[in-house]
Protein backbone atom coordinates (compact mmCIF):
# COMPACT_ATOMS: atom_id res chain seq x y z
CA UNK A 1 0.00 0.00 0.00
CA UNK A 2 1.42 3.59 -1.22
CA UNK A 3 0.46 5.90 1.96
CA UNK A 4 1.22 8.87 -0.27
CA UNK A 5 -1.48 7.86 -2.52
CA UNK A 6 -4.44 6.67 -0.44
CA UNK A 7 -4.07 9.56 1.48
CA UNK A 8 -4.19 11.97 -1.24
CA UNK A 9 -7.28 9.81 -2.77
CA UNK A 10 -8.99 10.13 0.65
CA UNK A 11 -8.56 14.02 0.62
CA UNK A 12 -9.78 14.62 -2.68
CA UNK A 13 -13.02 12.55 -2.81
CA UNK A 14 -13.58 14.07 0.78
CA UNK A 15 -13.04 17.82 -0.30
CA UNK A 16 -15.40 17.15 -3.15
CA UNK A 17 -17.70 16.09 -0.84
CA UNK A 18 -17.09 18.90 1.58
CA UNK A 19 -17.47 21.20 -1.27
CA UNK A 20 -20.82 19.99 -2.40
CA UNK A 21 -22.14 21.19 0.66
CA UNK A 22 -20.48 24.20 1.17
CA UNK A 23 -21.77 25.43 -2.47
CA UNK A 24 -25.42 24.41 -1.85
CA UNK A 25 -25.32 26.43 1.39
CA UNK A 26 -23.80 29.60 -0.23
CA UNK A 27 -26.73 29.62 -2.95
CA UNK A 28 -29.67 29.06 -0.73
CA UNK A 29 -27.86 30.35 2.66
CA UNK A 30 -30.04 32.28 4.88
CA UNK A 31 -29.18 33.63 8.39
CA UNK A 32 -31.88 32.62 10.38
CA UNK A 33 -32.20 29.90 13.50
CA UNK A 34 -34.92 28.18 10.93
CA UNK A 35 -32.95 27.80 8.44
CA UNK A 36 -29.88 27.13 10.39
CA UNK A 37 -32.09 24.15 12.10
CA UNK A 38 -34.78 22.88 9.65
CA UNK A 39 -33.22 24.26 6.24
CA UNK A 40 -36.67 26.62 5.75
CA UNK A 41 -38.92 23.31 5.89
CA UNK A 42 -37.96 23.12 1.81
CA UNK A 43 -35.56 20.24 1.52
CA UNK A 44 -37.15 18.30 -1.53
CA UNK A 45 -37.97 14.53 -1.01
CA UNK A 46 -35.18 13.34 -2.80
CA UNK A 47 -32.78 15.08 -0.85
CA UNK A 48 -34.46 14.00 2.30
CA UNK A 49 -34.14 10.55 1.49
CA UNK A 50 -30.85 10.41 0.54
CA UNK A 51 -29.91 12.57 3.86
CA UNK A 52 -32.01 10.31 5.91
CA UNK A 53 -30.16 7.14 4.41
CA UNK A 54 -26.59 8.73 5.46
CA UNK A 55 -27.22 9.88 8.63
CA UNK A 56 -29.30 6.57 9.31
CA UNK A 57 -26.07 4.15 8.18
CA UNK A 58 -23.15 6.19 9.59
CA UNK A 59 -20.56 4.11 11.24
CA UNK A 60 -22.89 1.90 12.73
CA UNK A 61 -23.78 0.21 8.92
CA UNK A 62 -20.08 0.36 8.19
CA UNK A 63 -17.99 -0.35 10.95
CA UNK A 64 -20.56 -1.95 13.62
CA UNK A 65 -23.05 -3.97 11.48
CA UNK A 66 -19.89 -5.41 9.41
CA UNK A 67 -18.22 -6.51 13.13
CA UNK A 68 -21.31 -7.39 13.97
CA UNK A 69 -22.20 -9.95 11.09
CA UNK A 70 -18.39 -10.81 11.10
CA UNK A 71 -18.91 -12.07 14.83
CA UNK A 72 -22.32 -13.91 14.07
CA UNK A 73 -22.68 -15.01 10.54
CA UNK A 74 -25.66 -15.05 8.61
CA UNK A 75 -27.98 -14.75 11.80
CA UNK A 76 -27.09 -11.11 11.00
CA UNK A 77 -29.82 -11.02 8.67
CA UNK A 78 -32.55 -11.17 11.10
CA UNK A 79 -31.11 -8.08 12.35
CA UNK A 80 -31.61 -6.75 9.05
CA UNK A 81 -35.15 -8.21 8.24
CA UNK A 82 -36.09 -6.79 11.53
CA UNK A 83 -34.60 -3.01 11.06
CA UNK A 84 -36.31 -2.45 7.70
CA UNK A 85 -40.19 -3.85 9.00
CA UNK A 86 -39.44 -1.15 11.65
CA UNK A 87 -38.17 1.55 10.24
CA UNK A 88 -41.45 1.25 7.22
CA UNK A 89 -43.44 1.34 10.12
CA UNK A 90 -42.21 4.39 11.51
CA UNK A 91 -42.15 5.62 7.61
CA UNK A 92 -45.61 4.93 7.13
CA UNK A 93 -47.21 5.67 10.61
CA UNK A 94 -45.20 8.69 12.65
CA UNK A 95 -43.19 10.90 9.94
CA UNK A 96 -45.99 12.10 8.02
CA UNK A 97 -47.35 13.40 11.15
CA UNK A 98 -44.33 14.78 12.11
CA UNK A 99 -44.11 17.16 9.46
CA UNK A 100 -47.77 18.13 9.76
CA UNK A 101 -47.62 19.39 12.82
CA UNK A 102 -44.18 20.51 13.29
CA UNK A 103 -45.14 22.62 10.45
CA UNK A 104 -48.23 23.92 12.13
CA UNK A 105 -46.46 25.07 15.33
CA UNK A 106 -43.47 25.71 13.82
CA UNK A 107 -41.29 23.45 15.82
CA UNK A 108 -37.85 23.32 14.99
CA UNK A 109 -36.37 20.40 17.64
CA UNK A 110 -38.25 17.18 18.55
CA UNK A 111 -37.92 18.43 22.29
CA UNK A 112 -40.31 21.61 21.40
CA UNK A 113 -42.65 19.52 19.46
CA UNK A 114 -43.03 16.94 22.35
CA UNK A 115 -43.50 19.99 24.86
CA UNK A 116 -46.78 21.38 22.64
CA UNK A 117 -49.60 22.34 23.91
CA UNK A 118 -52.73 22.37 21.54
CA UNK A 119 -55.00 24.20 21.30
CA UNK A 120 -52.35 27.23 23.86
CA UNK A 121 -50.16 28.79 23.49
CA UNK A 122 -46.60 28.07 24.49
CA UNK A 123 -45.01 25.11 25.55
CA UNK A 124 -44.92 22.77 28.40
CA UNK A 125 -41.08 23.92 29.52
CA UNK A 126 -40.24 21.09 32.23
CA UNK A 127 -41.11 18.73 29.26
CA UNK A 128 -39.15 20.50 26.80
CA UNK A 129 -35.88 20.80 28.90
CA UNK A 130 -36.41 17.38 30.18
CA UNK A 131 -36.63 16.03 26.60
CA UNK A 132 -34.15 18.42 25.57
CA UNK A 133 -31.25 17.58 27.95
CA UNK A 134 -31.45 13.80 27.08
CA UNK A 135 -31.10 14.44 23.26
CA UNK A 136 -28.01 16.59 24.61
CA UNK A 137 -26.76 13.65 26.52
CA UNK A 138 -27.79 10.96 23.89
CA UNK A 139 -27.34 12.54 20.81
CA UNK A 140 -23.89 13.35 21.99
CA UNK A 141 -22.68 10.08 22.81
CA UNK A 142 -24.34 9.24 19.62
CA UNK A 143 -22.05 11.30 18.12
CA UNK A 144 -19.04 10.21 19.68
CA UNK A 145 -19.48 6.72 18.34
CA UNK A 146 -19.34 8.08 15.16
CA UNK A 147 -15.86 10.08 15.75
CA UNK A 148 -14.89 6.80 16.98
CA UNK A 149 -15.83 4.79 13.60
CA UNK A 150 -13.74 7.40 11.62
CA UNK A 151 -10.64 7.47 13.75
CA UNK A 152 -10.93 3.03 13.28
CA UNK A 153 -10.48 3.72 9.80
CA UNK A 154 -7.22 6.09 9.67
CA UNK A 155 -5.81 3.96 12.69
CA UNK A 156 -5.67 0.71 10.27
CA UNK A 157 -4.66 2.12 7.37
CA UNK A 158 -2.00 4.53 8.25
CA UNK A 159 -0.96 3.32 11.83
CA UNK A 160 -2.14 7.09 13.32
CA UNK A 161 -3.07 7.02 16.59
CA UNK A 162 -7.14 6.49 17.43
CA UNK A 163 -7.38 10.61 18.47
CA UNK A 164 -6.06 11.66 15.30
CA UNK A 165 -8.78 10.46 13.45
CA UNK A 166 -11.68 11.75 16.16
CA UNK A 167 -9.83 15.42 16.16
CA UNK A 168 -10.01 15.47 12.42
CA UNK A 169 -13.23 14.32 12.30
CA UNK A 170 -14.57 16.80 14.55
CA UNK A 171 -12.80 19.62 12.82
CA UNK A 172 -14.26 18.54 9.72
CA UNK A 173 -18.00 18.21 10.93
CA UNK A 174 -17.44 21.58 12.33
CA UNK A 175 -16.97 23.43 8.68
CA UNK A 176 -19.96 21.31 7.46
CA UNK A 177 -22.31 23.01 10.92
CA UNK A 178 -20.31 26.39 10.13
CA UNK A 179 -20.86 26.42 6.45
CA UNK A 180 -25.07 26.41 6.51
CA UNK A 181 -26.37 24.60 9.44
CA UNK A 182 -28.72 21.63 8.60
CA UNK A 183 -28.71 22.84 4.48
CA UNK A 184 -25.20 22.37 4.34
CA UNK A 185 -25.57 18.22 6.25
CA UNK A 186 -28.27 17.46 4.07
CA UNK A 187 -26.60 18.18 1.08
CA UNK A 188 -23.20 16.51 2.08
CA UNK A 189 -25.52 13.32 2.74
CA UNK A 190 -26.61 13.35 -0.17
CA UNK A 191 -23.47 12.88 -1.78
CA UNK A 192 -22.20 10.75 1.07
CA UNK A 193 -24.82 8.57 0.16
CA UNK A 194 -23.34 7.94 -3.50
CA UNK A 195 -19.38 7.31 -1.77
CA UNK A 196 -20.80 5.11 0.61
CA UNK A 197 -22.61 2.23 -1.86
CA UNK A 198 -20.10 3.03 -4.36
CA UNK A 199 -17.22 2.33 -2.02
CA UNK A 200 -19.44 -0.89 -0.81
CA UNK A 201 -20.17 -2.23 -4.17
CA UNK A 202 -16.16 -2.23 -5.27
CA UNK A 203 -15.69 -3.60 -1.74
CA UNK A 204 -17.85 -6.82 -2.17
CA UNK A 205 -17.19 -7.18 -5.67
CA UNK A 206 -13.47 -7.64 -5.02
CA UNK A 207 -14.33 -9.96 -2.09
CA UNK A 208 -16.62 -12.61 -4.19
CA UNK A 209 -13.93 -12.56 -7.33
CA UNK A 210 -11.60 -13.77 -4.36
CA UNK A 211 -13.63 -16.87 -3.04
CA UNK A 212 -16.71 -16.80 -5.30
CA UNK A 213 -20.36 -17.06 -4.82
CA UNK A 214 -23.14 -18.08 -1.60
CA UNK A 215 -21.40 -21.74 -2.41
CA UNK A 216 -17.66 -20.25 -1.41
CA UNK A 217 -18.29 -18.06 0.93
CA UNK A 218 -20.38 -20.89 2.62
CA UNK A 219 -18.06 -23.51 2.32
CA UNK A 220 -15.14 -20.87 3.66
CA UNK A 221 -17.59 -19.80 7.17
CA UNK A 222 -18.24 -23.65 8.07
CA UNK A 223 -14.66 -24.15 7.98
CA UNK A 224 -14.33 -21.73 10.62
CA UNK A 225 -17.36 -22.52 12.57
CA UNK A 226 -19.79 -24.20 11.65
CA UNK A 227 -22.57 -22.01 13.37
CA UNK A 228 -21.29 -18.89 10.86
CA UNK A 229 -23.80 -20.68 8.49
CA UNK A 230 -26.67 -21.25 10.70
CA UNK A 231 -29.65 -18.92 9.60
CA UNK A 232 -31.53 -18.93 13.32
CA UNK A 233 -29.71 -17.61 16.38
CA UNK A 234 -28.79 -20.18 18.81
CA UNK A 235 -30.22 -20.78 22.12
CA UNK A 236 -32.73 -18.18 22.50
CA UNK A 237 -34.23 -17.58 26.00
CA UNK A 238 -37.55 -16.54 24.88
CA UNK A 239 -37.75 -18.27 21.58
CA UNK A 240 -37.13 -16.35 17.79
CA UNK A 241 -40.66 -14.19 17.55
CA UNK A 242 -39.24 -11.87 20.43
CA UNK A 243 -36.33 -12.01 19.08
CA UNK A 244 -37.17 -10.79 15.63
CA UNK A 245 -39.63 -8.61 17.46
CA UNK A 246 -36.65 -6.86 19.42
CA UNK A 247 -34.92 -6.13 15.99
CA UNK A 248 -38.02 -4.88 14.61
CA UNK A 249 -38.18 -2.15 17.41
CA UNK A 250 -34.76 -1.34 16.52
CA UNK A 251 -35.59 -0.65 13.61
CA UNK A 252 -38.67 1.39 14.88
CA UNK A 253 -36.68 2.98 16.95
CA UNK A 254 -36.10 6.18 14.58
CA UNK A 255 -39.12 7.27 16.07
CA UNK A 256 -37.08 8.67 18.83
CA UNK A 257 -34.07 10.07 16.94
CA UNK A 258 -34.09 13.46 16.78
CA UNK A 259 -31.19 13.61 13.98
CA UNK A 260 -32.77 11.58 11.95
CA UNK A 261 -36.51 13.05 12.39
CA UNK A 262 -35.04 16.72 12.04
CA UNK A 263 -34.64 15.41 8.01
CA UNK A 264 -38.69 14.63 7.81
CA UNK A 265 -39.50 18.10 9.41
CA UNK A 266 -37.21 19.71 6.94
CA UNK A 267 -39.17 18.01 4.00
CA UNK A 268 -40.83 20.62 1.73
CA UNK A 269 -44.64 19.33 2.25
CA UNK A 270 -46.36 16.44 4.42
CA UNK A 271 -47.41 15.03 0.52
CA UNK A 272 -43.43 14.12 -0.86
CA UNK A 273 -42.83 12.02 2.12
CA UNK A 274 -44.52 8.92 0.30
CA UNK A 275 -42.15 9.72 -2.67
CA UNK A 276 -39.20 10.29 -0.19
CA UNK A 277 -40.02 6.99 1.20
CA UNK A 278 -39.46 4.66 -1.58
CA UNK A 279 -36.08 6.29 -2.45
CA UNK A 280 -35.30 5.85 0.83
CA UNK A 281 -35.83 2.19 0.80
CA UNK A 282 -34.53 1.73 -2.71
CA UNK A 283 -31.51 2.96 -1.06
CA UNK A 284 -31.23 1.75 2.24
CA UNK A 285 -32.01 -1.84 1.66
CA UNK A 286 -29.22 -2.43 -0.77
CA UNK A 287 -26.86 -0.65 1.36
CA UNK A 288 -28.01 -3.12 4.43
CA UNK A 289 -27.47 -6.24 2.11
CA UNK A 290 -23.95 -5.07 1.06
CA UNK A 291 -22.95 -4.60 4.77
CA UNK A 292 -23.83 -8.16 5.89
CA UNK A 293 -22.01 -9.38 2.48
CA UNK A 294 -18.82 -7.45 3.38
CA UNK A 295 -18.90 -8.94 7.11
CA UNK A 296 -19.66 -12.37 6.02
CA UNK A 297 -16.94 -12.14 3.05
CA UNK A 298 -14.33 -10.34 5.62
CA UNK A 299 -14.77 -13.20 8.36
CA UNK A 300 -14.07 -15.65 5.23
CA UNK A 301 -11.31 -13.78 4.34
CA UNK A 302 -9.88 -12.51 7.50
CA UNK A 303 -10.03 -15.37 9.96
CA UNK A 304 -7.62 -14.42 12.15
CA UNK A 305 -8.36 -11.12 12.27
CA UNK A 306 -8.50 -11.16 16.22
CA UNK A 307 -5.03 -12.04 16.45
CA UNK A 308 -3.06 -9.14 14.20
CA UNK A 309 -1.10 -6.59 16.51
CA UNK A 310 -3.28 -4.07 15.62
CA UNK A 311 -6.11 -6.22 17.61
CA UNK A 312 -3.74 -7.07 20.37
CA UNK A 313 -5.62 -6.67 23.48
CA UNK A 314 -9.22 -5.92 22.19
CA UNK A 315 -12.17 -7.40 22.79
CA UNK A 316 -13.83 -9.43 20.20
CA UNK A 317 -16.56 -6.57 19.62
CA UNK A 318 -13.76 -3.80 19.31
CA UNK A 319 -11.45 -6.17 16.93
CA UNK A 320 -14.49 -7.03 14.60
CA UNK A 321 -14.73 -3.45 13.65
CA UNK A 322 -11.41 -3.39 11.95
CA UNK A 323 -12.84 -5.90 9.67
CA UNK A 324 -13.68 -3.73 6.81
CA UNK A 325 -10.81 -1.58 7.06
CA UNK A 326 -8.66 -3.68 7.11
CA UNK A 327 -10.37 -5.98 4.09
CA UNK A 328 -10.03 -2.69 2.06
CA UNK A 329 -6.03 -2.83 2.66
CA UNK A 330 -5.91 -6.11 1.61
CA UNK A 331 -8.08 -6.11 -1.46
CA UNK A 332 -8.33 -2.15 -2.83
CA UNK A 333 -5.78 -0.70 -5.20
CA UNK A 334 -4.51 2.79 -3.51
CA UNK A 335 -6.65 4.83 -5.53
CA UNK A 336 -10.51 2.67 -4.61
CA UNK A 337 -8.79 2.15 -0.95
CA UNK A 338 -8.89 6.18 -1.04
CA UNK A 339 -12.41 6.05 -2.33
CA UNK A 340 -13.33 3.46 0.43
CA UNK A 341 -12.11 5.29 2.94
CA UNK A 342 -13.72 8.34 2.59
CA UNK A 343 -16.93 6.71 2.11
CA UNK A 344 -16.47 5.25 5.56
CA UNK A 345 -15.27 8.78 6.58
CA UNK A 346 -18.17 10.46 5.05
CA UNK A 347 -20.73 7.96 6.92
CA UNK A 348 -19.40 8.56 10.06
CA UNK A 349 -19.20 12.46 9.63
CA UNK A 350 -22.55 12.45 7.81
CA UNK A 351 -24.23 11.23 11.25
CA UNK A 352 -22.02 13.09 14.07
CA UNK A 353 -22.74 16.65 12.11
CA UNK A 354 -26.13 16.35 12.27
CA UNK A 355 -26.44 14.97 15.66
CA UNK A 356 -24.08 18.00 16.68
CA UNK A 357 -26.38 20.17 15.04
CA UNK A 358 -29.74 19.03 16.74
CA UNK A 359 -27.60 19.30 20.31
CA UNK A 360 -26.98 22.37 19.18
CA UNK A 361 -30.77 23.34 18.81
CA UNK A 362 -31.92 21.29 21.90
CA UNK A 363 -29.94 23.75 23.81
CA UNK A 364 -30.54 26.82 22.20
CA UNK A 365 -33.91 26.04 21.35
CA UNK A 366 -35.32 23.92 24.20
CA UNK A 367 -33.07 24.44 27.52
CA UNK A 368 -31.77 28.10 26.98
CA UNK A 369 -34.83 29.76 25.17
CA UNK A 370 -33.82 33.03 25.38
CA UNK A 371 -31.10 32.47 22.62
CA UNK A 372 -33.64 30.76 20.44
CA UNK A 373 -33.22 33.49 17.74
CA UNK A 374 -29.91 34.00 18.12
CA UNK A 375 -27.78 32.40 14.95
CA UNK A 376 -24.31 33.47 16.69
CA UNK A 377 -25.61 31.61 19.61
CA UNK A 378 -26.64 28.50 17.95
CA UNK A 379 -22.58 28.41 16.34
CA UNK A 380 -21.40 28.76 19.72
CA UNK A 381 -23.30 25.79 20.79
CA UNK A 382 -22.12 23.82 17.90
CA UNK A 383 -18.71 24.13 19.68
CA UNK A 384 -19.70 23.21 22.49
CA UNK A 385 -21.24 20.03 21.52
CA UNK A 386 -18.86 19.19 19.38
CA UNK A 387 -15.96 19.58 22.27
CA UNK A 388 -18.23 17.60 24.63
CA UNK A 389 -18.29 14.88 21.51
CA UNK A 390 -14.38 14.85 20.69
CA UNK A 391 -14.04 14.28 24.70
CA UNK A 392 -16.45 10.96 24.67
CA UNK A 393 -14.77 9.78 21.71
CA UNK A 394 -11.45 10.34 23.15
CA UNK A 395 -12.49 8.04 26.59
CA UNK A 396 -14.77 5.84 25.86
CA UNK A 397 -13.78 2.41 26.05
CA UNK A 398 -16.69 0.47 24.36
CA UNK A 399 -17.22 -0.58 20.97
CA UNK A 400 -18.81 1.81 18.23
CA UNK A 401 -21.52 -1.12 17.92
CA UNK A 402 -22.31 -0.72 21.85
CA UNK A 403 -22.29 2.56 21.95
CA UNK A 404 -25.11 3.46 18.92
CA UNK A 405 -26.91 0.44 19.84
CA UNK A 406 -27.60 2.36 23.75
CA UNK A 407 -27.80 5.53 22.51
CA UNK A 408 -30.26 4.61 19.79
CA UNK A 409 -32.39 2.48 22.15
CA UNK A 410 -32.41 5.45 24.77
CA UNK A 411 -33.42 8.47 22.71
CA UNK A 412 -35.99 5.93 21.09
CA UNK A 413 -37.67 4.26 24.60
CA UNK A 414 -37.73 8.22 26.03
CA UNK A 415 -38.67 10.25 23.04
CA UNK A 416 -40.08 8.04 21.15
CA UNK A 417 -43.55 6.74 23.12
CA UNK A 418 -44.34 10.81 23.73
CA UNK A 419 -43.43 11.75 20.86
CA UNK A 420 -46.09 9.03 19.52
CA UNK A 421 -48.80 10.30 21.73
CA UNK A 422 -48.46 13.65 20.93
CA UNK A 423 -48.54 12.55 17.24
CA UNK A 424 -51.70 10.65 17.59
CA UNK A 425 -53.36 13.68 19.58
CA UNK A 426 -53.26 12.29 23.41
CA UNK A 427 -50.90 14.98 25.85
CA UNK A 428 -50.64 12.89 29.30
CA UNK A 429 -49.36 15.19 31.79
CA UNK A 430 -46.04 16.31 32.95
CA UNK A 431 -45.80 13.73 35.98
CA UNK A 432 -46.86 10.40 33.88
CA UNK A 433 -44.83 11.69 30.85
CA UNK A 434 -41.63 11.66 32.79
CA UNK A 435 -42.71 8.59 34.17
CA UNK A 436 -42.55 7.11 31.19
CA UNK A 437 -39.25 8.21 29.93
CA UNK A 438 -37.83 7.42 33.11
CA UNK A 439 -39.62 3.70 32.72
CA UNK A 440 -38.15 3.62 29.36
CA UNK A 441 -34.50 4.94 30.27
CA UNK A 442 -34.51 2.52 33.48
CA UNK A 443 -35.75 -0.57 31.44
CA UNK A 444 -33.27 0.16 28.66
CA UNK A 445 -30.61 0.14 30.98
CA UNK A 446 -31.26 -2.70 33.16
CA UNK A 447 -32.22 -5.04 30.31
CA UNK A 448 -28.73 -4.02 29.08
CA UNK A 449 -27.03 -4.90 32.38
CA UNK A 450 -28.65 -8.09 32.71
CA UNK A 451 -27.09 -10.05 29.27
CA UNK A 452 -30.73 -10.46 28.10
CA UNK A 453 -29.94 -8.09 24.59
CA UNK A 454 -29.11 -11.18 22.96
CA UNK A 455 -32.42 -12.84 23.55
CA UNK A 456 -34.38 -9.63 23.06
CA UNK A 457 -33.23 -6.48 21.63
CA UNK A 458 -32.83 -4.01 24.52
CA UNK A 459 -35.35 -1.02 22.57
CA UNK A 460 -38.22 -3.42 22.78
CA UNK A 461 -38.94 -3.73 26.70
CA UNK A 462 -37.43 -0.30 26.77
CA UNK A 463 -40.38 0.94 24.43
CA UNK A 464 -43.00 -0.81 26.45
CA UNK A 465 -42.46 0.17 29.95
CA UNK A 466 -43.01 3.10 28.76
CA UNK A 467 -46.39 2.55 27.26
CA UNK A 468 -47.57 -0.09 29.94
CA UNK A 469 -47.18 2.73 32.45
CA UNK A 470 -49.38 5.15 30.20
CA UNK A 471 -51.65 2.39 30.08
CA UNK A 472 -51.67 1.81 34.07
CA UNK A 473 -52.66 5.44 34.57
CA UNK A 474 -55.41 5.56 32.34
CA UNK A 475 -56.82 2.37 34.49
CA UNK A 476 -56.32 4.22 37.79
CA UNK A 477 -58.08 7.95 35.88
CA UNK A 478 -54.99 10.12 36.43
CA UNK A 479 -54.06 10.78 33.04
CA UNK A 480 -55.85 13.61 32.53
CA UNK A 481 -55.55 15.39 36.07
CA UNK A 482 -57.29 18.91 35.87
CA UNK A 483 -55.30 19.58 38.47
CA UNK A 484 -52.13 19.91 36.11
CA UNK A 485 -52.37 23.44 33.65
CA UNK A 486 -50.24 21.98 30.68
CA UNK A 487 -53.35 19.12 29.76
CA UNK A 488 -54.88 19.74 26.31
CA UNK A 489 -57.45 18.30 24.75
CA UNK A 490 -57.35 14.25 23.55
CA UNK A 491 -58.70 14.49 20.36
CA UNK A 492 -57.16 12.30 17.65
CA UNK A 493 -55.50 14.20 15.08
CA UNK A 494 -56.73 13.02 11.32
CA UNK A 495 -54.40 11.27 9.04
CA UNK A 496 -52.29 13.49 6.96
CA UNK A 497 -53.06 13.48 3.58
CA UNK A 498 -51.57 13.93 0.33
CA UNK A 499 -53.81 17.30 -0.11
CA UNK A 500 -52.34 18.42 3.31
CA UNK A 501 -49.42 20.43 2.36
CA UNK A 502 -47.30 22.69 4.91
CA UNK A 503 -44.46 24.90 3.34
Amino acid sequence: MNSVIVLASFIGFLLLITAIGVFASMVQHQKSTEDYLVAGRSVPAWLSALSAVATNNSGFMFIGLIGYTYRYGYEAIWMMIGWIVGDFLAWQFVHPRLRLESGKIEATTVPMLIGSRRNKPGTNRILVIVTGLLTFIFLGAYAAAQLKAGSTALQTLFGWNPEAGAIIGTFIVIIYCYAGGIRASIWTDAAQSGVMIVSMILLLGTAVYQIGGPAGLSAALASQDPSLVNWLPADLKFGFLPYFLGMTAGGFGAVGQPHILVRFMAIESVEKISRAKMIYFAWFIPFFLLGIGVGLYSRALLPDLMHLPLTEGMSASQASEFAMPVLARELLPDVLLGLMLAGLFSATMSTADSQILVCSGSLTQDVFPQWKNSYAASKVATLLVAALALAIALSASDSVFALVLVAWSAMGATLGPILILRLYGRRPNTVVSLAMMAAGLTTVFVWNSVGLDGAVFKLLPGFLAPVIVYIITIIIGTVFSPKDGDDDENEAIPPASNSQQES
